[in-house]
């Protein structure tokens, strides 16, 4: 940075300051709690859809038995009677 900048950035942080609202920390800890809240309940809402994922595959693949082998199409010839 040059000397100007500096100079600049000094004098603009000599000069007069913004009024800052009163109750900004209790809104910002409002707002914080808030945003927290929200967080966990989209973590809990993820972790219940992805427990009922697990539950529908279970029970799918204990109804479609998807490792069994498919029965043949054709039937093998009858012979012997």
């Amino acid at each position: 940075m040059s000397r100007g900048g500096e100079d600049e950035v000094r004098h603009m942080l000599d000069g007069p300051h913004p009024q800052v609202p009163g109750d900004l920390a209790q809104r910002a800890a409002e707002r914080g709690a808030r945003l927290l809240r929200r967080r966990r309940f989209a973590h809990r809402l993820m972790l219940l859809l992805a427990c009922a994922a697990v539950v529908a595959f279970a029970v799918w693949a204990v109804t479609a038995q998807p490792w069994q082998v498919p029965p043949a199409e054709t039937t093998p010839p009858l012979d012997g009677w």
